[in-house]
């Protein structure tokens, strides 16, 4: 297989060290990153991102491979790894770089993303939490910009390091 037979996914649920973990303990997933995604500063450092002058979000890069992880699993994970209802904050982390979002490499990508947001809302208005806030556009004409090494696979070099995720604890739907 070639990694021509790849695809990518771009998602944001606060602090990329815990979500990249999620997504890299995920059988099918080839490779993450993280970095910074959205915003209007051409490479922009964590510094800059935490200032909220770059509009950029906190975003983990995930390479897959279709034929053993569906895009829709990959949605499944992100749905429930964080708190898609709060705007601009995750527990404690408070700013826009703590976005939620979904960057849609495809058009394919685009409509998995509102369905699976559309049934998630379900779950959670089933269960009295309001609605959800996560940005879902196209990637096309966005640039990703690898964050500092420190920040890659944080979480493998620092076991007890800070997960940073909240949750609404809803799982999300089966068929």
């Amino acid at each position: 297989m070639s990694t021509s037979d790849f695809a990518k996914a771009y998602f944001a649920t606060g602090c990329f060290w815990g979500a990249e973990r999620r997504l890299w303990n995920i059988p099918g997933v080839i490779s993450t990153s993280v970095g910074y995604m959205g915003g209007i500063t051409p490479n922009p450092t964590y510094e800059e991102v935490c200032t909220g002058r770059t509009l950029h979000a906190e975003m983990v890069e995930v390479t897959f491979d279709p034929q053993l992880v569906t895009y829709h699993r990959l949605l499944q994970e992100f749905w429930v790894m964080h708190d898609p209802t709060s705007l601009n904050q995750q527990g404690g982390d408070i700013g826009t770089q703590y976005r939620s979002a979904i960057y849609c490499t495809s058009q394919e990508q685009l409509q998995q993303a509102l369905e699976t947001r559309a049934q998630y809302q379900e779950a959670l208005t089933s269960q009295g939490i309001g609605e959800i806030v996560t940005e879902i556009l196209e990637s096309a004409g966005m640039t990703y910009f690898l964050a500092e090494e420190y920040h890659q696979r944080y979480l493998a070099k620092n076991p007890n390091g800070y997960d940073c995720h909240s949750s609404t604890g809803v799982l999300f739907p089966t068929s």
